[in-house]
Protein backbone atom coordinates (compact mmCIF):
# COMPACT_ATOMS: atom_id res chain seq x y z
CA UNK A 1 0.00 0.00 0.00
CA UNK A 2 1.45 3.75 -0.79
CA UNK A 3 1.36 5.40 2.27
CA UNK A 4 1.80 9.01 3.23
CA UNK A 5 3.92 9.96 6.45
CA UNK A 6 0.25 10.90 8.08
CA UNK A 7 -0.84 7.15 6.99
CA UNK A 8 1.51 5.54 8.97
CA UNK A 9 1.49 7.91 11.95
CA UNK A 10 -2.38 6.70 11.73
CA UNK A 11 -2.28 3.13 10.81
CA UNK A 12 0.59 2.72 13.80
CA UNK A 13 -1.55 4.67 16.71
CA UNK A 14 -4.87 2.07 15.00
CA UNK A 15 -2.89 -0.79 15.63
CA UNK A 16 -1.51 0.09 19.35
CA UNK A 17 -5.26 1.04 20.39
CA UNK A 18 -6.60 -2.17 18.63
CA UNK A 19 -4.27 -4.17 20.13
CA UNK A 20 -4.80 -2.94 23.74
CA UNK A 21 -8.71 -3.62 22.75
CA UNK A 22 -8.30 -6.87 21.68
CA UNK A 23 -5.98 -8.43 24.61
CA UNK A 24 -9.03 -7.04 26.97
CA UNK A 25 -11.66 -8.59 24.56
CA UNK A 26 -9.99 -11.66 24.69
CA UNK A 27 -10.71 -12.42 28.04
CA UNK A 28 -13.97 -14.29 28.66
CA UNK A 29 -14.48 -13.91 24.91
CA UNK A 30 -15.18 -16.66 22.38
CA UNK A 31 -13.10 -16.81 19.33
CA UNK A 32 -14.14 -15.81 16.03
CA UNK A 33 -15.57 -12.25 16.29
CA UNK A 34 -14.03 -9.68 15.18
CA UNK A 35 -12.42 -7.47 17.94
CA UNK A 36 -12.06 -9.87 19.77
CA UNK A 37 -9.51 -13.56 20.46
CA UNK A 38 -8.23 -14.16 16.57
CA UNK A 39 -10.18 -16.17 14.44
CA UNK A 40 -8.62 -18.84 12.25
CA UNK A 41 -11.34 -19.71 9.63
CA UNK A 42 -10.55 -16.67 7.22
CA UNK A 43 -6.99 -17.32 5.59
CA UNK A 44 -5.96 -15.63 1.90
CA UNK A 45 -5.36 -12.93 0.82
CA UNK A 46 -7.52 -10.24 -0.91
CA UNK A 47 -6.28 -6.82 -2.86
CA UNK A 48 -7.75 -3.62 -3.50
CA UNK A 49 -7.16 -0.08 -4.54
CA UNK A 50 -8.66 3.33 -5.00
CA UNK A 51 -9.33 6.85 -2.98
CA UNK A 52 -6.36 8.20 -1.20
CA UNK A 53 -9.10 10.36 1.07
CA UNK A 54 -9.86 6.83 2.65
CA UNK A 55 -5.98 5.81 2.97
CA UNK A 56 -5.84 6.15 6.57
CA UNK A 57 -9.22 4.85 7.35
CA UNK A 58 -8.36 1.64 5.19
CA UNK A 59 -5.08 1.29 7.31
CA UNK A 60 -6.83 1.55 10.66
CA UNK A 61 -10.01 -1.14 9.36
CA UNK A 62 -7.28 -3.67 8.05
CA UNK A 63 -5.19 -3.50 11.21
CA UNK A 64 -7.97 -4.04 12.81
CA UNK A 65 -9.66 -6.83 10.54
CA UNK A 66 -6.13 -8.66 10.26
CA UNK A 67 -5.69 -8.38 14.42
CA UNK A 68 -8.52 -10.44 14.38
CA UNK A 69 -8.09 -12.68 11.10
CA UNK A 70 -4.02 -13.05 11.49
CA UNK A 71 -4.38 -15.76 8.08
CA UNK A 72 -5.88 -12.67 5.92
CA UNK A 73 -3.64 -10.06 4.08
CA UNK A 74 -5.38 -7.06 2.71
CA UNK A 75 -3.84 -4.59 0.74
CA UNK A 76 -4.75 -1.25 -0.86
CA UNK A 77 -3.31 0.86 -3.37
CA UNK A 78 -4.36 4.88 -2.98
CA UNK A 79 -3.70 5.46 -6.27
CA UNK A 80 -7.12 7.39 -6.70
CA UNK A 81 -10.71 7.08 -6.83
CA UNK A 82 -10.73 6.64 -10.93
CA UNK A 83 -7.68 4.46 -10.79
CA UNK A 84 -9.84 1.77 -8.27
CA UNK A 85 -12.80 1.87 -10.25
CA UNK A 86 -10.86 1.10 -13.28
CA UNK A 87 -9.33 -1.80 -11.34
CA UNK A 88 -12.17 -3.64 -9.80
CA UNK A 89 -14.29 -3.35 -13.14
CA UNK A 90 -10.93 -4.82 -15.11
CA UNK A 91 -10.97 -7.35 -12.35
CA UNK A 92 -7.47 -6.72 -11.44
CA UNK A 93 -8.64 -6.26 -7.52
CA UNK A 94 -11.45 -7.40 -5.41
CA UNK A 95 -12.79 -4.17 -4.23
CA UNK A 96 -12.44 -0.84 -4.84
CA UNK A 97 -12.55 2.54 -2.58
CA UNK A 98 -13.85 5.81 -4.42
CA UNK A 99 -15.24 8.73 -3.80
CA UNK A 100 -18.29 8.74 -5.92
CA UNK A 101 -20.05 5.28 -6.49
CA UNK A 102 -20.50 3.93 -10.40
CA UNK A 103 -23.43 5.85 -12.40
CA UNK A 104 -26.27 3.89 -13.23
CA UNK A 105 -24.57 4.27 -17.14
CA UNK A 106 -21.37 2.75 -16.14
CA UNK A 107 -23.24 -0.08 -14.21
CA UNK A 108 -24.17 -1.12 -17.83
CA UNK A 109 -20.57 -2.55 -18.57
CA UNK A 110 -18.96 -5.43 -17.40
CA UNK A 111 -17.02 -6.45 -14.25
CA UNK A 112 -14.14 -8.92 -15.07
CA UNK A 113 -13.89 -10.30 -11.57
CA UNK A 114 -17.61 -10.56 -11.05
CA UNK A 115 -20.04 -13.32 -12.22
CA UNK A 116 -21.76 -12.92 -15.49
CA UNK A 117 -25.20 -12.05 -14.26
CA UNK A 118 -24.78 -10.97 -10.86
CA UNK A 119 -24.27 -7.14 -9.29
CA UNK A 120 -21.90 -5.05 -7.53
CA UNK A 121 -22.79 -2.94 -4.18
CA UNK A 122 -21.84 -0.01 -3.35
CA UNK A 123 -21.33 0.68 0.36
CA UNK A 124 -21.29 4.85 1.98
CA UNK A 125 -18.75 3.61 4.75
CA UNK A 126 -16.47 6.37 4.76
CA UNK A 127 -17.68 10.16 5.26
CA UNK A 128 -15.58 12.99 5.85
CA UNK A 129 -15.54 16.63 4.88
CA UNK A 130 -13.39 18.12 2.19
CA UNK A 131 -11.61 20.83 3.65
CA UNK A 132 -10.53 24.13 1.64
CA UNK A 133 -7.42 24.98 2.77
CA UNK A 134 -5.44 27.77 2.07
CA UNK A 135 -1.61 29.63 2.85
CA UNK A 136 -1.62 32.75 2.67
CA UNK A 137 1.57 34.75 5.11
CA UNK A 138 -0.94 36.81 8.03
CA UNK A 139 -4.02 35.21 7.37
CA UNK A 140 -5.29 32.56 9.23
CA UNK A 141 -8.96 31.86 8.84
CA UNK A 142 -11.08 33.08 5.69
CA UNK A 143 -14.77 33.49 5.81
CA UNK A 144 -16.04 32.61 2.09
CA UNK A 145 -19.69 32.01 1.07
CA UNK A 146 -20.30 29.86 -2.50
CA UNK A 147 -20.21 32.56 -5.00
CA UNK A 148 -16.68 33.76 -3.77
CA UNK A 149 -14.84 30.20 -4.04
CA UNK A 150 -15.79 29.79 -7.20
CA UNK A 151 -15.12 32.75 -8.00
CA UNK A 152 -11.57 32.05 -6.52
CA UNK A 153 -11.24 28.41 -8.42
CA UNK A 154 -12.29 29.29 -11.55
CA UNK A 155 -9.77 31.91 -11.97
CA UNK A 156 -12.66 34.88 -11.92
CA UNK A 157 -11.19 36.11 -9.04
CA UNK A 158 -7.52 36.75 -9.25
CA UNK A 159 -5.99 38.47 -5.86
CA UNK A 160 -6.54 37.99 -2.62
CA UNK A 161 -7.34 41.70 -1.61
CA UNK A 162 -10.36 41.09 -4.36
CA UNK A 163 -13.47 43.14 -2.72
CA UNK A 164 -15.69 39.93 -2.71
CA UNK A 165 -12.54 38.24 -0.32
CA UNK A 166 -12.45 41.21 1.65
CA UNK A 167 -16.00 41.85 1.73
CA UNK A 168 -16.63 38.57 3.58
CA UNK A 169 -13.57 38.82 5.77
CA UNK A 170 -13.48 42.75 7.43
CA UNK A 171 -11.46 41.88 10.07
CA UNK A 172 -8.71 40.24 8.01
CA UNK A 173 -5.32 42.12 6.23
CA UNK A 174 -5.37 40.66 2.91
CA UNK A 175 -2.72 41.34 0.86
CA UNK A 176 -1.99 42.16 -2.71
CA UNK A 177 -0.97 39.12 -3.78
CA UNK A 178 -2.12 36.45 -6.98
CA UNK A 179 -4.07 33.44 -5.64
CA UNK A 180 -2.72 29.97 -6.89
CA UNK A 181 -5.17 27.67 -7.47
CA UNK A 182 -4.19 24.04 -6.74
CA UNK A 183 -5.97 21.16 -8.07
CA UNK A 184 -5.56 17.88 -8.49
CA UNK A 185 -4.33 16.50 -11.43
CA UNK A 186 -5.82 12.61 -11.61
CA UNK A 187 -9.43 11.20 -11.89
CA UNK A 188 -10.32 11.87 -8.29
CA UNK A 189 -13.99 11.55 -6.32
CA UNK A 190 -12.45 14.36 -3.99
CA UNK A 191 -12.57 16.66 -6.96
CA UNK A 192 -16.30 15.16 -8.30
CA UNK A 193 -17.30 16.20 -4.97
CA UNK A 194 -15.79 19.64 -4.73
CA UNK A 195 -16.90 20.71 -8.26
CA UNK A 196 -20.31 19.10 -7.86
CA UNK A 197 -20.86 21.66 -4.70
CA UNK A 198 -19.94 24.73 -7.19
CA UNK A 199 -22.11 23.32 -9.53
CA UNK A 200 -25.05 22.96 -7.20
CA UNK A 201 -24.66 25.76 -4.81
CA UNK A 202 -23.05 28.87 -7.49
CA UNK A 203 -24.17 27.88 -11.13
CA UNK A 204 -23.43 30.94 -12.40
CA UNK A 205 -20.24 31.51 -11.45
CA UNK A 206 -18.96 27.67 -11.57
CA UNK A 207 -20.54 26.40 -15.08
CA UNK A 208 -18.72 23.10 -15.46
CA UNK A 209 -20.49 20.34 -14.75
CA UNK A 210 -19.37 17.64 -11.94
CA UNK A 211 -16.46 16.07 -13.24
CA UNK A 212 -13.27 13.87 -10.90
CA UNK A 213 -11.16 15.26 -14.05
CA UNK A 214 -10.60 19.30 -13.37
CA UNK A 215 -11.88 21.31 -16.16
CA UNK A 216 -9.97 23.47 -18.20
CA UNK A 217 -10.19 26.54 -16.03
CA UNK A 218 -8.51 29.33 -17.44
CA UNK A 219 -5.47 30.87 -15.46
CA UNK A 220 -5.99 27.76 -12.87
CA UNK A 221 -3.32 25.30 -14.24
CA UNK A 222 -1.25 23.98 -11.28
CA UNK A 223 -2.18 20.78 -10.84
CA UNK A 224 -0.88 17.96 -8.24
CA UNK A 225 -0.83 14.19 -8.01
CA UNK A 226 -3.53 12.80 -5.34
CA UNK A 227 -4.81 14.30 -2.00
CA UNK A 228 -1.03 14.45 -0.99
CA UNK A 229 0.33 16.53 -3.81
CA UNK A 230 -2.48 18.92 -3.52
CA UNK A 231 -1.80 19.41 0.24
CA UNK A 232 1.95 19.74 -0.16
CA UNK A 233 1.54 22.31 -3.09
CA UNK A 234 -0.86 24.47 -0.45
CA UNK A 235 1.56 24.32 2.27
CA UNK A 236 4.47 25.17 -0.15
CA UNK A 237 3.57 27.93 -1.77
CA UNK A 238 2.00 31.78 -0.44
CA UNK A 239 -1.26 32.60 -1.72
CA UNK A 240 -1.89 28.90 -2.76
CA UNK A 241 -5.66 27.52 -2.18
CA UNK A 242 -6.81 23.79 -2.97
CA UNK A 243 -9.14 21.38 -1.66
CA UNK A 244 -8.15 18.22 0.42
CA UNK A 245 -9.62 15.71 2.79
CA UNK A 246 -9.62 17.35 5.77
CA UNK A 247 -7.78 14.83 7.82
CA UNK A 248 -4.92 15.54 5.71
CA UNK A 249 -5.53 19.20 6.21
CA UNK A 250 -5.50 18.84 10.06
CA UNK A 251 -2.40 17.05 9.79
CA UNK A 252 -0.30 19.60 7.95
CA UNK A 253 -2.28 22.48 10.47
CA UNK A 254 -2.88 24.55 7.30
CA UNK A 255 -5.26 27.07 7.36
CA UNK A 256 -8.93 26.09 6.39
CA UNK A 257 -12.46 28.20 4.85
CA UNK A 258 -15.53 28.34 6.80
CA UNK A 259 -17.89 27.58 4.75
CA UNK A 260 -21.17 30.25 4.19
CA UNK A 261 -24.65 28.13 5.08
CA UNK A 262 -27.47 29.76 5.72
CA UNK A 263 -26.67 32.74 7.91
CA UNK A 264 -23.52 31.55 9.10
CA UNK A 265 -20.21 30.32 8.46
CA UNK A 266 -19.42 26.76 9.37
CA UNK A 267 -16.12 25.51 9.82
CA UNK A 268 -15.68 21.52 9.16
CA UNK A 269 -15.93 18.84 11.33
CA UNK A 270 -17.25 15.23 11.37
CA UNK A 271 -20.21 16.27 12.86
CA UNK A 272 -21.09 19.02 10.30
CA UNK A 273 -20.11 16.60 7.81
CA UNK A 274 -22.35 13.77 8.99
CA UNK A 275 -25.33 16.33 9.34
CA UNK A 276 -25.18 16.59 5.18
CA UNK A 277 -25.51 12.81 4.87
CA UNK A 278 -28.59 12.47 7.11
CA UNK A 279 -30.36 15.51 5.17
CA UNK A 280 -29.62 13.77 1.60
CA UNK A 281 -31.55 10.94 0.15
CA UNK A 282 -30.58 7.54 -1.71
CA UNK A 283 -29.96 8.29 -5.69
CA UNK A 284 -33.25 7.09 -7.37
CA UNK A 285 -33.13 3.78 -10.12
CA UNK A 286 -30.20 1.53 -7.83
CA UNK A 287 -30.82 -1.96 -7.41
CA UNK A 288 -30.78 -3.49 -3.55
CA UNK A 289 -27.38 -3.60 -2.28
CA UNK A 290 -26.52 -0.32 -4.32
CA UNK A 291 -26.40 2.63 -1.58
CA UNK A 292 -25.50 5.70 -3.37
CA UNK A 293 -26.70 8.96 -1.39
CA UNK A 294 -27.60 11.98 -3.72
CA UNK A 295 -26.22 14.82 -1.45
CA UNK A 296 -27.87 18.05 -1.11
CA UNK A 297 -25.37 20.44 -0.68
CA UNK A 298 -27.63 23.20 -1.29
CA UNK A 299 -29.42 22.63 2.70
CA UNK A 300 -29.67 25.48 4.64
CA UNK A 301 -30.18 23.45 7.48
CA UNK A 302 -28.01 24.87 10.90
CA UNK A 303 -25.32 23.41 11.53
CA UNK A 304 -24.42 21.41 8.09
CA UNK A 305 -20.80 21.52 6.08
CA UNK A 306 -22.30 20.93 2.46
CA UNK A 307 -18.58 20.19 0.99
CA UNK A 308 -18.91 16.48 2.28
CA UNK A 309 -17.36 13.05 0.67
CA UNK A 310 -18.95 9.96 1.08
CA UNK A 311 -16.24 7.63 0.13
CA UNK A 312 -17.53 3.97 -0.94
CA UNK A 313 -16.67 0.75 -0.59
CA UNK A 314 -17.49 -1.75 -3.66
CA UNK A 315 -17.53 -5.01 -4.38
CA UNK A 316 -18.94 -7.83 -6.28
CA UNK A 317 -22.28 -10.13 -5.06
CA UNK A 318 -20.48 -12.72 -6.63
CA UNK A 319 -17.22 -13.40 -7.56
CA UNK A 320 -15.18 -15.23 -9.97
CA UNK A 321 -12.59 -16.41 -7.64
CA UNK A 322 -14.75 -17.66 -4.99
CA UNK A 323 -12.14 -18.03 -2.84
CA UNK A 324 -12.48 -13.98 -2.41
CA UNK A 325 -15.57 -13.81 -1.47
CA UNK A 326 -15.94 -14.41 2.39
CA UNK A 327 -12.67 -12.31 3.08
CA UNK A 328 -14.04 -9.54 1.24
CA UNK A 329 -16.79 -10.15 3.18
CA UNK A 330 -16.01 -10.18 6.32
CA UNK A 331 -13.38 -7.08 5.66
CA UNK A 332 -17.02 -5.09 5.06
CA UNK A 333 -18.55 -6.32 7.88
CA UNK A 334 -15.09 -5.41 10.20
CA UNK A 335 -15.55 -1.73 7.69
CA UNK A 336 -19.37 -1.38 8.76
CA UNK A 337 -19.34 -2.57 12.16
CA UNK A 338 -19.18 0.39 14.92
CA UNK A 339 -15.64 -1.04 15.70
CA UNK A 340 -14.73 -0.24 12.84
CA UNK A 341 -16.19 2.98 12.42
CA UNK A 342 -14.75 3.99 15.43
CA UNK A 343 -11.23 3.09 14.67
CA UNK A 344 -11.53 5.26 11.55
CA UNK A 345 -12.93 7.97 13.37
CA UNK A 346 -9.90 7.99 15.82
CA UNK A 347 -6.88 7.61 12.62
CA UNK A 348 -8.71 9.75 10.23
CA UNK A 349 -11.12 12.12 11.74
CA UNK A 350 -14.27 10.52 9.83
CA UNK A 351 -17.71 10.89 10.87
CA UNK A 352 -19.44 7.63 11.93
CA UNK A 353 -22.18 6.25 10.13
CA UNK A 354 -25.49 6.51 11.77
CA UNK A 355 -27.11 2.45 13.21
CA UNK A 356 -29.36 3.41 10.66
CA UNK A 357 -27.40 3.36 8.01
CA UNK A 358 -25.47 0.50 9.11
CA UNK A 359 -28.82 -1.52 9.03
CA UNK A 360 -28.84 -0.93 5.19
CA UNK A 361 -24.86 -1.33 4.47
CA UNK A 362 -25.16 -4.64 6.42
CA UNK A 363 -28.17 -5.91 4.29
CA UNK A 364 -26.29 -5.34 1.40
CA UNK A 365 -22.83 -7.04 2.62
CA UNK A 366 -25.22 -10.02 2.83
CA UNK A 367 -25.47 -10.23 -0.79
CA UNK A 368 -22.20 -11.25 -0.99
CA UNK A 369 -22.36 -15.22 -2.00
CA UNK A 370 -19.92 -16.35 0.29
CA UNK A 371 -20.56 -19.80 1.55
Amino acid sequence: MKLSRFAQVGAIAAVAALTLTACAANEGTDAGTTGNAADTTLSGSIAGAGASSQEVAVQAWTAGFQQAHPDVEVTYDAAGSGAGRGSFQAGAVAFAGSDRAFTTEELGDTFAGCTDGTGIIQLPTYISPIAVIFNVDGVDQLDLDAATLAGLFSGEITNWNDPAVAALNPDATLPDLDVTVVHRADDSGTTENFTDYLFQTAPDAWTWEPDGVWPETPGVNEAAQGTSGVVSAVSGGNGTIGYADASRAAEEGLSTVAIKVGDEFVEYSPESAAAVVDESPFEDGREAGDLAIALDRTTEAAGVYPIVLISYMIACQDYVDAASAPIVKGYLEYIASAEGQDAAAAAAGSAPITDSLREKVNAAIDLIAAE
